[in-house]
């Protein structure tokens, strides 16, 4: 039987590939998975502990901030600040990015992350997760962090992943070789390799969508759905769970589509670019998938703002094409 790779081992037998990577990556993705315990451990026990509902806050956002956001955010911040490695961070949760180390001068990192999204499932006892990329800073060590360090393509990404807490806690991630995927072990609390090269099969099987929103969809959005009613049980199957990470995991592993559209009261969207939608994209299509917005690849985007919200199409290659042939059948976005 062969030895348990635990998610340290994985990561430093790894930083081997990359001649350009220092410690501090490596450095940087184990933080990142020492928090996610930390906040796995909270959300096992939010009803015992007295963290669940609303804080009775809001977010930048002026969305309602559940007990555990503000947790999930205080303890990433907490744990990514402390170390070298990192000169800023933006969060969904906070309205400016945040700069660390003499205003970013140290660390060679930017990180961008969604720390529990999903959290309007948390009462309901339903999956969430996390959600980070990182970028490697555009301005000179030593100069204060700008703007542009925050707003890169996602084509720069260097690591991009998520953090699934569900019936049981995954740590999935990409950092431009392939998604592995690691789960925890609750006994000694350990992150294992238990999801090597993880692809999206060649049979794509499931549609995810908010079905309440599709009346105020694009055209070409309700001719795609309307094929893949026409399929149902004989091949696909629609799932909506209403939890980012979660309908994207499942359909990274069942094969898939998940789609957000732009609508008539969010015309650009309602999902943060820089913090869903890259990281997303980016682990889809080392995934052997794609993520598109109305007109073009996600990931070729340059982004505007820090919250620059986006329409939202990711999962297999084939069923992200076939709506893109329904949008030149309706001639374009409308």
């Amino acid at each position: 039987m062969p030895k348990a790779i635990t998610l340290q081992e994985f990561i430093m037998d790894s930083q081997a590939e990359f001649p350009f990577v220092s410690g501090q990556l490596t450095r940087l993705l184990t933080d990142i998975g020492v928090a996610a315990k930390i906040v796995n451990h909270q959300v096992n026990r939010a009803g015992l502990a007295g963290i669940l509902g609303q804080s009775g806050s809001q977010n930048t956002h002026n969305e309602d901030q559940q007990k555990l956001d503000v947790f999930a955010d205080k303890t990433f911040m907490r744990i990514l600040t402390a170390g070298k490695s990192v000169a800023g961070i933006g969060s969904e949760e906070q309205e400016d990015y945040i700069l660390c180390h003499d205003q970013g001068k140290e660390g060679k990192y930017v990180v961008m992350i969604d720390p529990l999204d999903g959290s309007s499932n948390i009462d309901v006892n339903v999956s969430i997760g996390t959600i980070f990329s990182i970028y490697r800073r555009v301005t000179l060590l030593g100069e204060p962090l700008s703007s542009q360090d925050f707003l890169q393509k996602g084509t720069e990404q260097v690591v991009a992943g998520y953090i699934l807490y569900g019936s049981s806690t995954m740590l999935v991630y990409t950092t431009g070789t392939g998604v592995n995927g690691f789960t925890m072990d609750p006994a000694i609390g350990e992150f294992f390799l238990s999801h090597p090269k993880m692809e999206f099969p060649e049979s794509a099987i499931i549609y995810s969508i908010n079905d309440a929103l599709l009346h105020k969809a694009p055209q070409a959005v309700q001719k795609f759905i309307g094929g893949c009613r026409e399929t149902l049980g004989v091949g696909l199957k629609a799932r909506y769970i209403g939890s980012l990470v979660t309908d994207f995991h499942r359909n990274l592993i069942k094969g898939g589509i998940y789609l957000y559209p732009s609508t008539e009261s969010n015309p650009e969207g309602k999902l943060r670019l820089m913090y869903e939608c890259n990281p997303l994209a980016f682990i889809a299509q080392q995934a052997g998938g794609t993520a598109e917005n109305n007109t073009s690849d996600i990931l070729e985007i340059q982004p505007r703002a820090l919250h620059e919200r986006s329409p939202f199409y990711v999962g297999s290659r084939n069923m992200v094409q076939g709506l893109r042939s329904c949008w030149m059948a309706t001639s374009g976005p409308e």
